[in-house]
């Protein structure tokens, strides 16, 4: 069964809505697109260089699939573009969509269902990006096998909160974090099973 894997940009209070530009996800009156760009350094462009430089299939949400399409097919190669035009892509959406971009496939049926087929099929990594109404359903379905985290120091008090939504709760552990000096933090967690609780109560 291959690993998928949700990679996240997030701020201190939960929002993962359009880091990556103005006017990517206006949706609620959300003002602050492109939040994560002045943050973006040598060190980040690294650890993302490895995350895509390694065989994987795109697993995206609607909304993120058209935002990936409208740029990366146009994009150089110096710009990172390769990994992705050459993934395979797989989309979940409740409409039926023209899927235009490279390589472009629709997930069937039920998403869960369909999704957790995927993960049963022979193939790479199946890497997440973005697509919160996505992470809701894999994170309700209990899909989600690797969690890239990565928390920049900004708090908007609005915007898309996915992980912070009613899901089941579970412990996660981290395999891998990262400090980088103007304070995002990037850690690589793995769900952990169900929570344990104590008490600091002395008998």
């Amino acid at each position: 069964m291959r690993k998928l894997i949700t990679s996240t940009f997030l701020t201190l209070d939960g929002v993962m809505q359009a880091p990556g530009g103005p006017g990517e996800d206006d949706s609620g009156g959300f003002t602050h697109g492109g939040w994560s760009v002045n943050y973006w350094d040598e060190v980040m462009g690294q650890v993302m260089g490895e995350a895509v430089n390694t065989p994987f299939d795109l697993l995206l949400g609607r909304k993120t699939y058209d935002i990936f399409a409208a740029h990366w097919p146009h994009a150089s190669e110096e710009d990172g573009a390769k990994p992705f035009n050459d993934a395979t892509k797989h989309v979940v959406s409740r409409s039926r969509p023209t899927l235009e971009w490279s390589n472009s496939f629709l997930v069937q049926g039920d998403a869960a269902e369909g999704i957790a087929a995927l993960k049963k099929e022979a193939g790479p990594e199946l890497q997440v990006h973005g697509s919160g109404n996505l992470i809701q359903t894999l994170l309700r379905h209990g899909l989600v096998d690797e969690y890239r985290l990565w928390v920049l120091p900004a708090r908007h008090r609005v915007g898309q909160t996915p992980l912070l939504g009613r899901h089941r709760p579970r412990r996660a552990e981290a395999r891998r974090q990262q400090s980088l000096h103007h304070g995002v933090v990037i850690g690589t967690y793995e769900p952990a099973g169900e929570i344990v609780t104590g008490s600091f109560a002395l008998d």
